[in-house]
């Protein structure tokens, strides 16, 4: 079996994230504007738990008559291009390494953000590859099977010795599934309590990462 993961809120908390870029905007909105580091975290933590990320520096900038489109700009740049501090929980790096190889990466986002979670997270070497589905275009992120197809010829083998373990039922299983690949879903992150049916849903559901080596998928092809 070829295992290839998501990345956000599969092997780490993607909240540890946010709050890093917020923390980056927070301090450059002190050396910009004269804010207070710390009211201005505590603010856009507020308004990501009441509001969801949406127009969260807008909402932000505008509490202080700031909300320019160079200052809302400035923001989204600090936050996408800062070096986040993350962390992976040991046991994920564990189950990682007891696999066989080869394993693998996939995962959406902006090219230079999600490149810099990997490279904060240290975990290039446990992967034969690390797909980031942006640098092959935005048309190829998921639910694309663009990168898994890359996969699969690399292998030469068949869709169903290949599982996809993720989160986000709304594009992670969908196409994927209609190939005949293995798809594991991960209930962890903020997808957690989405109702998902028919392909859209993984063929395992499991309630964290660490439940994966228990799955015998010999019996679920």
């Amino acid at each position: 079996m070829i295992y290839i993961f998501d990345l956000d809120d599969t092997l780490y908390d993607e909240r540890q994230f946010v709050e890093s870029g917020f923390l980056a905007v927070a301090k450059q909105a002190e050396e910009r504007w004269g804010l207070n580091q710390n009211e201005v975290f505590t603010q856009l933590v507020k308004l990501l738990d009441s509001n969801g990320r949406g127009a969260i520096f807008d909402d932000f900038l505008k509490s202080y008559h700031l909300a320019s489109k160079k200052n809302i700009q400035h923001c989204i740049t600090t936050y996408r291009l800062h070096k986040p501090t993350l962390s992976m929980p040991q046991e994920h790096i564990a189950l990682i390494e007891s696999l066989p190889s080869p394993r693998y990466l996939v995962t959406d986002g902006h090219k230079t953000v999600q490149a810099n979670k990997v490279e904060a997270l240290g975990i290039t070497h446990l992967f034969k590859r690390v797909f980031i589905t942006h640098r092959f275009g935005i048309k190829n992120a998921k639910p694309s099977t663009y990168c898994f197809k890359k996969i699969q010829q690399a292998e030469q083998c068949r869709w169903e010795e290949m599982v996809y373990i993720g989160d986000n039922p709304k594009k992670d299983f969908v196409n994927i599934n209609k190939l005949g690949m293995q798809t594991v879903r991960v209930l962890t992150g903020v997808h957690k309590n989405v109702k998902a049916c028919g392909i859209y849903n993984a063929k395992i559901t499991i309630n964290r990462l660490s439940d994966l080596s228990q799955i015998d998928f010999s019996l679920s092809e």
